[in-house]
């Protein structure tokens, strides 16, 4: 009788100490998903920063959304902030 209850504590032992090992397993993170986190932020940053502009320029400032793209409105831009005087 001692044997059995021996067992099947034993069994109740293993199987907990599996439970806990495959909870503390992790997966390995591979160098492309790394990669692919790295290089996500930047381009949804540039995205938006994009958008911004447009939406600003056309909706806000009653311009054509194709001018935000213009070098020659970021020029503008430019002199009228940094003019001196």
């Amino acid at each position: 009788m001692a044997e059995q209850h021996s067992a099947a504590t034993a069994k109740k032992t293993s199987a907990a100490s599996s439970r806990r090992k495959a909870r503390k397993k992790r997966r390995k993170t591979t160098g492309s998903s790394v990669l692919f986190k790295i290089l996500l932020i930047p381009v949804l940053l540039l995205a938006s920063l994009i958008a911004g502009a447009v939406v600003g320029y056309s909706v806000l400032g009653d311009g054509s959304a194709g001018e935000v793209f213009d070098l020659k409105t970021w020029k503008h831009m430019y002199d009228l902030i940094f003019a001196p005087g």
